[in-house]
């Protein structure tokens, strides 16, 4: 007989449905990680709330036709992160260990190409709680002249909490409140980071001396827990003071050994000291110990400013800065400026002419200057003056100014920078006057103004300066888009006047400027001139890669088109055919524009003509290439995900089905599909089912469907599905189907398909069956078994029996489902016997803004010892979740049971079906379209063979 009804069963047809399958994206939040509550505020904005370091986890639940694609992002929250210049493409977001700077709104982007986008947003809170730090102020004033002194103490408790602390004062074991007495004040200062309590101790009395903690609560929030500290107040307590034992700025020579020392001279409790450097750490090498820095063989890099700083949470930070300078020199330079008032630029006798030295140093204004004439000390006169700090030029310069400049001034003038007394070697520059020193001019050498190269390779652009003395030769980009130098500054110099340049890129080309700089020359206008480069790269061709698909017999136009290249014209273009050269095009007049495309036309797609074709496109200075796959191939399925119950248990057998639905991607673009190739295989096996499944036209949208029967229960299942038209397979598509309990439930797994009980009822449900339920249960209520009637099958049932009382209620909750219906109908078995029987509700939770429950369906009073079926239809309006509520009667002879839970897509049956009737599930399918005819009678048949 079974065998005679699965041959009846694969006569089953392959059902097909009309248009609009095809839905534009649809998306839900949801959490599903560590969250301690997810609520609403007050401009109805979801939140979701978590713990600093726990796990956060969000689901971006999502329908439409073809699946859609999730994109996460992220926006700022309490402080910036790096999330949102990043995007997370999952369907569920994961964070391990979250961070309070991960805190911010989260956007869930879907997209399928039907429609317009889905964006979906949810805040996320993170809650945290720091150590409080506590700090003491002190305060004495005089009062009544001097006869005596007021002293007043501030506690002032500072923490950084989300969501905003409660602060808890205590004296000993003692609770404080503001106004306790006339003593205290407890309140909160303006102006303040982060959350602060003040505790004001006024004119501090003998008792006020005591140990004083602050704790600080977010409620428990999270779990949360509450954190403290304490400090003894005595009448020694003061703030911390220091001394150095050097001046506030050392100046020390290079090599040697630097120490310092920093003293405590007050301060209870005992100050904490540390050092630090700014900026940057302490030197490599620098040993901190106590109050003492120690600074081996300093080097002018360990300049800077040294910190001691002393705290012991009394009073303010006490701290003492030294300034380090390690004297060094670098960097001589040299100005020449003619007669400024004449407004001059070249060196003429009868003028006034000024030489001008510079040296960096540190300490800068310890330099001293001394200018040398033909190897002897310049004499001062009234002719001859040198000066200090030239307000037109950097600070500590010294200028040598020659007035009414004579044939006897020419000559070489040295100036020499030095440290006086310092081991710090002396720096000079020299400076040659005479008729032959003429300010500079620059060119570009001829033929150099535009230079060419190929990209990767190095090149050298060039500007020649003449005249004495010859100043460096500053380089930078004139292209506003393109301000810096491939070395990544925006001035760089060469004494030879030559930029060289290492792997050109095509980003590199451009306008160069070379300049004269005033320094070691003449401090006039600078000289500048201009090269150009061009750099050669390859031509970049659209499309990189291109899937063609067209219909046998017709024709195809392949088009390959240059949108980058240096030069930006195709010099030649050659196609090849599953790797042979196929014959060149027809040239174009030559009177034509270079082209910037390349075309090859098949007048009439055949088998042979099928396959890979290449357009080489090259611009003499290399080539770029075109991959077009073409064929009349298929293209694949397009699995559908938004069926709400695709699987569908036998809970005798241990066998289930499974609803496989598909679209088909494109159908019109190549020959119709004849049939389908299905193999299914069992996951970590080989062997696999392979069925053909025959279909008429196909057209775009339709959705097919087809039942696989006989699946074992729990194994997965790989399913591949392959498109058969008259040019052979098209492409594949695949997809594993898990087996699941979500939405038939029969409870025979101890997760009870994921049902949870409820945390806020009186009482929770019971899993058990006819071999595991206590044999001392109370008698004349309950089921003796599950619906199966089988000693081994389990159900959920409510023991009523003492502690139980009147009106104790015990939920059980459903998963999260995904709302992609308007109606849905839940299917299940109910069994209320007993004379004491109370209530057994269904509530549906809907979480499309908050957690709601609305009841949808209730029953109470005795039913009978039988399993009765009820169908209750819902309409949820977002995610949402089914509660079974079953309430206590009067007394304990009132156990309620429940068994196979089925959540289905639609409408509930509109007359309910004889719970004691053997439903017999659909089997294999038969190519599409059938004869509504048949499936009345042959359902008919079956049930009658089965009975």
């Amino acid at each position: 007989m079974e065998v005679t009804c699965l041959l009846l069963l694969a006569l089953m047809p392959l059902r097909c449905r009309g248009q609009g399958v095809y839905a534009p994206a649809q998306a839900q939040i949801v959490h599903a990680g560590q969250a301690c509550v997810v609520k609403e505020d007050s401009i109805s904005e979801r939140v979701y709330t978590i713990r600093e370091g726990d796990t956060l986890v969000l689901q971006c639940l999502v329908t439409g036709h073809p699946r859609p694609q999730v994109r996460w992002t992220k926006t700022a929250g309490s402080a910036s992160d790096k999330f949102q210049e990043t995007s997370v493409f999952n369907e569920t977001l994961r964070i391990e260990r979250v961070a309070r700077t991960q805190g911010g709104r989260y956007y869930c982007k879907a997209e399928n190409g039907v429609g317009v986008a889905a964006i979906k947003s949810i805040r996320v809170d993170v809650q945290y709680l720091d150590e409080p730090v506590l700090t003491v102020h002190q305060t004495v004033s005089d009062v009544r002249g001097n006869f005596y002194q007021e002293k007043t103490v501030f506690l002032r408790c500072t923490v950084n909490s989300n969501p905003p602390a409660r602060f808890i004062w205590k004296r000993g074991s003692d609770t404080l409140s503001h106004s306790q007495d006339n003593g205290v004040d407890i309140y909160e200062p303006l102006y303040t980071q982060g959350e602060t309590k003040v505790l004001k101790l006024k004119n501090l009395r003998p008792q006020d001396y005591a140990s004083y903690t602050c704790q600080v609560s977010v409620r428990n929030v999270c779990g949360i827990p509450d954190k403290a500290i304490t400090f003894k107040l005595t009448n020694t307590t003061a703030p911390p003071a220091l001394k150095l034992s050097v001046n506030e700025t050392l100046v020390v020579n290079p090599g040697e050994n630097v120490t310092v020392q920093c003293l405590l001279t007050g301060g209870d409790p005992l100050p904490q000291l540390q050092w630090s450097h700014g900026p940057g750490p302490l030197p490599l090498g620098a040993l901190a110990q106590g109050g003492t820095l120690t600074i081996p063989s300093v080097q002018a890099r360990d300049s800077g400013y040294y910190n001691c700083t002393a705290t012991n949470n009394v009073g303010n930070p006490a701290k003492k800065t030294v300034n380090l300078l390690v004297r060094f020199m670098k960097n001589a330079t040299f100005q020449i400026t003619p007669d400024v008032i004449k407004e001059s630029e070249n060196i003429q006798l009868g003028q006034d002419l000024k030489l001008s030295c510079h040296v960096d140093a540190v300490p800068q204004e310890k330099v001293t200057y001394q200018w040398f004439k033909n190897g002897k000390p310049a004499r001062m006169s009234k002719r001859l003056l040198v000066t200090r700090n030239d307000p037109e030029l950097p600070a500590v310069t010294s200028s040598l100014e020659l007035i009414d400049l004579h044939f006897s001034d020419y000559g070489t003038y040295l100036c020499m920078a030095s440290f006086p007394g310092s081991p710090v070697p002396d720096l000079s520059v020299e400076v040659n006057i005479s008729s032959e020193t003429v300010p500079p001019s620059i060119s570009v050498p001829k033929g150099r103004a535009v230079v060419t190269v190929r990209e990767g390779s190095p090149v050298e652009l060039q500007c020649e300066v003449r005249g004495k003395p010859r100043p460096p030769v500053l380089w930078s980009r004139v292209d506003k888009e393109a301000a810096l130098l491939p070395s990544g500054l925006a001035l760089e110099e060469t004494q030879d006047g030559k930029l060289r340049l290492e792997r050109v890129s095509r980003d590199m080309s451009g306008t160069y400027r070379c300049q004269t700089a005033r320094y070691n020359g003449f401090n006039v206008r600078p000289r500048e001139a201009q090269v150009q480069l061009m750099v050669l790269f390859p031509p970049e061709v659209e499309p990189a890669s291109q899937d063609v698909r067209q219909a046998l017999g017709r024709p195809v136009l392949l088009r390959c088109s240059l949108q980058r290249g240096s030069p930006q014209r195709i010099a030649s273009a050659v196609w090849r055919f599953q790797g042979q050269l196929l014959p060149p095009p027809p040239e174009a007049p030559d009177h034509a524009e270079a082209p910037d495309h390349a075309e090859l036309r098949l007048d009439a797609l055949s088998r042979d003509s099928s396959g890979s074709y290449e357009c080489s496109v090259s611009n003499d200075v290399g080539s770029a290439t075109c991959l077009f796959q073409v064929s009349a191939k298929a293209y694949s399925p397009e699995f559908y995900f938004d069926t709400p119950n695709p699987t569908r248990s036998h809970k005798l057998s241990k066998n289930y089905s499974f609803v496989l639905q598909w679209t088909q991607r494109e159908p019109d673009a190549v020959d119709p599909v004849l049939n389908y190739r299905l193999s299914v295989r069992q996951l970590n096996q080989h062997n696999a089912m392979v069925k053909a499944i025959p279909v008429r036209r196909v057209e775009k949208g339709q959705l097919l469907e087809y039942i696989l029967t006989d699946l074992r229960v729990p194994h997965s299942y790989e399913v591949r599905l392959t498109p058969y038209t008259t040019f052979g397979a098209g492409d594949m598509a695949s997809r594993i189907i898990h087996y699941t309990e979500h939405n038939t439930c029969h409870f025979e797994d101890d997760k009870i398909c994921g049902y949870t009980q409820d945390l806020t009822d009186n009482f929770d449900w019971t899993r058990q069956n006819a071999l595991t339920q206590n044999p001392k249960r109370s008698p004349n209520t309950g089921p003796p078994t599950d619906i199966s009637g089988t000693p081994e099958g389990y159900y959920m049932f409510i023991e009523t029996s003492r502690p139980r009382e009147l009106g104790d209620r015990a939920r059980l909750v459903s998963p999260l489902y995904n709302a992609s219906a308007k109606f849905y109908c839940v299917s299940f078995f109910y069994h209320m016997y007993g004379k004491h029987i109370g209530s057994l509700n269904l509530l549906v939770r809907s979480r499309n803004k908050g957690a709601v429950d609305t009841h949808a369906w209730s029953l109470s009073g005795n039913k009978g010892n039988v399993w009765q079926q009820a169908h209750v239809p819902i309409n949820p309006s977002g995610p949402f979740q089914i509660i079974f509520e079953g309430v206590r009667g009067s007394g304990y002879l009132g156990d309620i049971a429940i068994d196979d839970v089925t959540l289905k897509k639609g409408e509930c049956p509109r007359k309910q079906m004889d719970p004691n009737k053997v439903v017999v599930m659909p089997g294999s399918g038969a190519p599409c379209p059938s004869s509504p005819q048949l499936w009345g009678p042959m359902t008919i048949f079956l049930l009658a063979w089965q009975r």
